[in-house]
């Protein structure tokens, strides 16, 4: 048997791999010296990846609370979410393990601190004299369900009322239960035979903290008294009972009940109420009763020294008042205000001049929390204005469909926008300052300015200033406004690719130095716009239609016309033949009676009145064929410097120069390949003009378009300067492309269902339930979905300034296109003079013949320079565009500005090409097109988002995957630098909206209402901290009102109550361990320290050193026992040895 020799087979492993890594060396060389000179600066250490703020309306809120000291707002969302709010610029947002919905909020009023009732009967206690509130302790109930919780002013135990009805009291600084229970069964009629349901209310008297007002849900009310511990008084209704509110002076209380009515009880005459009010119903003749109204779900009753007692609820309304929007009803004296809101009412809160329930109230404003928006009602303004809202939480008004982040933007542009967008503020809000006033702003150290632009469903586009973590609206442009709105149902052009919203913004490409700004939407138009500071009226809105097919047409097309080919350089030929121009083709269907060259949505054309701000340069549509409406669009980029936007689709791409108004380039994808197809596909055989939609084409059927019609102008026999090396590569790949085949289908399909999933609109709708069917719901197409699923996609544009082929010397102005099956192809752009030449002579549009291929669809492009720096592509620089003669006249004497250095400088120095795929990323060496680094992102998932990103004076390559993983790599050599597992793709949301920008930002919707904010940088880590604005400051709690000389004489006034002495351990014993658990939260006992101040927190203090002190005793005690115990043994020991050798002799051992 031959021996085997593992060191031989080791010793030819690593010769191989040196003979590869020698042969990858030499490829490199080839490449140009070049590429080993690069420094690359960034290093994994300048990485990391935090949340930063999250901006926007808290998702599904459930509860709400006021501090009125500290002016602090918080909300509670059925996600576990918890959102505080101070002054405008200091939010906060805090998140819950269990994600349980928060059912109550209860502040401990000037203290700094929180409690949460959570409906997984888990109480919490959150610190917020932290810039990240942290949870202190939590309590989680086992036998009973939370229902309500009561904490009154200045006390440290809390009421909890529960399912069963009863109530329990937990000490807010142990966060233990004391022995003290307010048994259901002992607080109740002892005749009553059934049991009063939860309880929904605990209040204590404003005048006498030893009496206890509960509410029972079903229509019962006791006053409890403390110290005797038993009921007063109990006061029963025959309705069912939501919420309970105090007068102040302790005398009168008010129910509000299920069925509309209000009942208003004095203390001591529990027998019948003293007056019931029904706010709504209608009053009925012969003294019957009113008309039973829906529910009024909440009351409160505040009182002002000056005038009438102001009643204010939610809910009430009369049951024939069906489609009426939700209402809060203001009661003041004699009058009776119902103000409608937009969405249902969660919950309400009065703002009041005094922390104190035992003074007047002095209401101010009314907090309304509806399920969408947060409203502030002026309550000392006559007619009740509301106040401006100045948080970011109008991100949801119409569903966000679209998102895009830029950094480090033109200084003057945020006041450009700002100052167009202030001319768009409603009028009629409340002159007084918003009220919601706590907390102090962060320490800015960002010195950048940041932009956010969202696209949302009814085509409206919204401007932010996001700098330094914060948000602010400065500009919103509605895009829907220049097309005609569809009048009644019949009439309904627009739903053609989509059921509703059709105007939906699906994709942004904006240019900040320029402020061009261009935008797709889902009804397969495209509308590019100008920013200027002055107002116009234009008389005839310009558009272009573009008639963009899959199938290369032959002599049978529709309409009878041959597409002429590609104008190449050389014959001059004007490329405006190519589509209908400038005003809606007369007919609207072929001879078949199929609808045929007509737009999905209509443009006007009266006069349109554009005021400062962005104003329409250009509408192009793609129109319907053959009865087969347009492909949604896939991808756009526009070029301020070019005057050309570009866009593709499923079908092909289409190019427009916007400053002439005219279609430069109109091809399906295969045509783009020209003969240098590596799939092979034969170009499919037109539908016959008298076909019926709904057949089947068959793909060998009619004639082949001739090859030369499809060959590029350069590409003769191959590329000008291929090899016989490189015939036989590519006869090689072609080969292993052949076999492969099958599996290239089964990916492509798999990419192109994907691709098609997150360019639906549909999918944004706030229920996020994505389904196959949305896309085609209502199209009406002879091309079946499995075929519109393997087409190849246009997915990724780029404008730049490089080399376009092997041979060139000198870079020069292109378009590089990427698609869903992994291919980059080059335009070549041959643009005329600049200025007025520019306006007159043609541009010309020609494809280079270059072919790049990767695995996946191509997501990003990107160029970088000799030294490794961007190169961004050419721009002009913004200036008004409506101008006096003298500047046009310097204007044409102007050049575009363009970013990259000039082609003198650029002769002998190469590029390097960034390319970013689903799968995989690769640099590419120009001219020379040799691939110098490739790295394989991910095998098992894909790529979602990939951006080519500054950070720290230099640049890296940004993705994040939908297996949830956010990834950088270094540039050029794409080295990993950052792998961390951040969130899974749970939704399309998060997909359509995830965005990269420099400086380590990054952004994502994370529900509909919410922006989230993240950092990947560990600089921007590090001042977080700082940059986190403050919660909690120091306030003075001002003084409790004067009882008076007379009611100190005769007893009257508030009576105060030792509530230690009644719920403390040593009066009331300890509660049952099986009841509650309690769980330290991951504040500890620092967390505590910094809680405790003021009356409970001195108390809080004294019980925090007592605890440190008494356990330092009982370790003390515990290792004494310990040294005492093993004292003790080893005597024994001893005593036994003594016993055991006392009477052997030496020799005996």
């Amino acid at each position: 048997m031959r021996k085997f020799n593992i060191r031989k087979v080791l010793d030819g492993l690593t010769a191989v791999s040196a003979v590869a890594s020698a042969s990858s060396a030499a490829q490199q060389q080839q490449a140009g010296n070049r590429e080993t000179e690069i420094q690359e600066t960034l290093q994994s250490e300048h990485f990391q990846l935090c949340k930063t703020v999250r901006h926007g309306f808290p998702y599904q809120p459930s509860a709400l609370a006021f501090d009125p000291v500290q002016k602090i707002l918080a909300i509670g969302t059925q996600t576990g979410a918890l959102r505080l709010f101070g002054r405008p610029g200091v939010e906060c947002y805090c998140q819950h393990d269990s994600g349980a919905a928060v059912i109550q909020l209860q502040f401990l009023i000037n203290e700094g601190a929180l409690v949460s009732a959570l409906a997984d009967d888990t109480l919490h206690l959150w610190n917020l004299r932290q810039k990240r509130p942290a949870i202190l302790h939590s309590l989680k109930f086992n036998r009973e369900r939370i229902t309500f919780c009561h904490l009154p002013f200045q006390s440290k135990w809390l009421y909890v009322g529960t399912e069963r009805g009863n109530i329990h009291i937990v000490n807010v600084e142990s966060f233990t239960l004391s022995g003290y229970v307010i048994m259901w069964n002992k607080a109740i009629e002892l005749s009553s035979k059934s049991h009063p349901g939860p309880v929904v209310h605990i209040s204590d008297n404003p005048m006498d903290e030893g009496k206890l007002l509960i509410g029972f849900e079903s229509g019962t009310v006791v006053l409890w008294d403390l110290k005797s511990k038993k009921a007063d008084y109990r006061y029963t209704h025959d309705e069912a009972i939501h919420s309970v509110a105090w007068h102040h002076e302790g005398k009168q209380f008010i129910c509000s009940h299920s069925d509309g009515t209000l009942t208003i009880w004095n203390v001591k005459s529990p027998t019948k109420p003293f007056q019931t009010i029904t706010p709504h119903g209608k009053q009925l003749k012969d003294g019957k009763k009113p008309e039973p109204c829906k529910p009024i779900l909440k009351v409160e009753y505040k009182t002002t020294r000056a005038g009438e007692p102001f009643i204010i609820l939610s809910g009430g309304l009369s049951y024939d008042t069906v489609g009426r929007r939700p209402c809060l009803t203001v009661m003041h004296g004699k009058s009776t205000a119902v103000l409608e809101m937009d969405y249902s009412i969660v919950d309400f809160l009065t703002l009041c001049e005094t922390p104190y329930p035992n003074d007047f109230q002095e209401p101010y404003a009314v907090v309304v929390l509806l399920e969408k928006d947060l409203v502030l009602i002026d309550l000392a303004q006559n007619g009740y204005p509301i106040f401006e809202n100045p948080y970011p939480l109008t991100i949801h008004e119409s569903p966000v469909t679209c998102c895009e982040y830029f950094a480090d933007c033109p200084v003057d542009l945020i006041p450009a926008l700002y100052s167009v967008g202030a001319r768009q503020k409603r009028q009629g809000y409340s002159k007084k300052e918003w009220p919601i006033s706590g907390g102090n702003w962060g320490v800015i150290t960002q010195s950048y300015s940041e932009i956010i632009i969202t696209g949302h469903a009814d085509g409206s586009i919204k401007f932010w200033d996001a700098s330094a973590i914060t948000l602010q609206v400065l500009y919103k442009l509605k895009t829907a406004k220049v097309f005609e709105k569809s009048r009644n149902k019949d009439d309904r052009p627009n739903t053609d690719i989509v059921d509703e919203d059709p105007y939906a913004i699906q994709i942004i490409s904006w240019c900040p130095e320029s402020r061009m700004l261009c935008i797709a939407g889902v009804s397969a138009h495209v509308i590019i716009y100008r920013f200027s500071k002055q107002e116009v009226t234009t008389e005839v809105i310009p558009m272009l239609e573009v008639r963009l097919l899959y199938e290369i047409n032959d002599v049978e097309t529709p309409d009878g016309e041959q597409v002429p080919p590609v104008p190449t350089p050389g014959t001059g030929s004007n490329p405006q033949s190519i589509v209908p121009q400038s005003h809606p083709s007369t007919s609207s269907s072929s001879s078949d009676g199929l609808r045929d060259n007509v737009p999905c949505l209509k443009v006007k054309n009266s006069p349109l009145k554009q005021s400062p701000g962005y104003q329409i340069e250009l509408v192009i549509q793609l129109v319907w064929v053959s009865g087969e409406p347009p492909q949604q669009i896939t991808s756009l980029a526009i070029n301020s410097a070019y005057g050309l936007v570009v866009f593709g689709n499923c079908n092909g791409i289409a190019m427009v120069d916007y400053l002439q108004k005219t279609v430069l380039l109109n091809l399906g994808t295969i045509e783009l390949y020209g003969s240098n197809d590596p799939y092979r596909r034969e170009p499919r055989s037109p539908r016959k003009t008298r076909q019926p939609s709904g057949g089947l084409c068959d793909i060998n059927e009619g004639m082949v378009v001739p090859e030369d019609r499809c060959k590029s102008p350069t590409s003769g026999s191959g590329s000008p300067n291929n090899s016989d090396d490189e015939q036989k590569m590519n006869n090689f790949i072609e080969k292993v492309k052949t076999k492969s085949r099958k599996f290239s289908k089964m990916v492509t399909n798999d990419i192109a269902k994907m691709s098609r999933k997150l360019s639906l609109p549909t999918e944004l709708k706030p229920d996020l339930d994505v389904k196959d069917n949305s896309f085609s719901r209502s199209r009406s197409s002879s091309v079946t979905s499995i075929d519109k699923e393997s087409r190849e996609a246009i997915s990724a544009l780029h404008f730049c300034e490089t080399f376009t082929r092997k041979a060139d010397t000198s870079p020069s102005p292109c378009l590089w296109v990427g698609t869903t099956l992994g291919t980059v192809l080059v335009i070549v752009l041959n643009l005329p003079p600049g200025g007025e030449q520019r306006l007159l002579q043609p541009v010309i549009v020609s494809p280079s013949g270059t072919i790049l291929r990767l695995k996946g669809a191509i997501l990003r492009m990107a160029f970088l320079d000799t030294t490794g720096s961007l190169v961004p592509p050419a721009h002009e620089t913004w200036r008004e565009h409506h101008e006096d003669k003298d500047e046009k006249e310097k204007a044409k004497k102007r050049r575009p500005v363009s970013v990259s250095p000039s082609s003198s400088q650029e002769i002998s120095e190469n590029q390097y090409a960034v390319i970013c795929s689903e799968k995989q990323a690769k640099v590419i060496s120009l001219p020379s097109q040799n691939c110098i680094y490739k790295q394989n992102i991910t095998e098992t998932s894909f790529v979602l988002r990939g951006d080519i990103v500054s950070l720290s004076n230099s640049i890296c390559l940004a993705c994040f995957c939908a297996n949830g993983h956010i990834m950088t790599f270094s540039l050029p050599s794409l080295r990993p630098l950052l792998d961390v597992y951040y969130l899974p793709l749970t939704n399309m949301r998060i997909a359509r909206t995830f965005c990269f920008t420099d400086n380590g930002q990054a952004l994502y919707l994370v529900s509909p209402t919410e922006i989230q904010r993240l950092t990947y940088s560990q600089e921007t880590c590090e001042n977080l901290q700082e940059m986190l604005g403050e919660l909690f400051t120091l306030v003075e709690t001002p003084e409790a009102p004067n009882r008076g000389f007379f009611k100190g004489l005769f007893g009257g006034g508030a009576q105060s109550l030792d509530r230690e002495e009644l719920f403390g351990e040593s009066a009331s014993g300890k509660a049952s361990r099986s009841l509650a658990q309690h769980i330290p939260g991951p504040g500890g006992i620092e967390g505590v320290k910094g809680a405790a101040s003021g009356v409970v927190g001195e108390l809080a203090r004294a019980r925090l050193a007592l605890d440190e002190r008494g356990q330092k005793l009982g370790e003390l005690e515990e290792k004494t026992a310990a040294m005492l115990y093993s004292a003790d043994s080893f005597s024994k020991h001893a005593h036994e040895m003594m016993l055991k050798y006392k009477d052997k002799k030496w020799y005996q051992f």
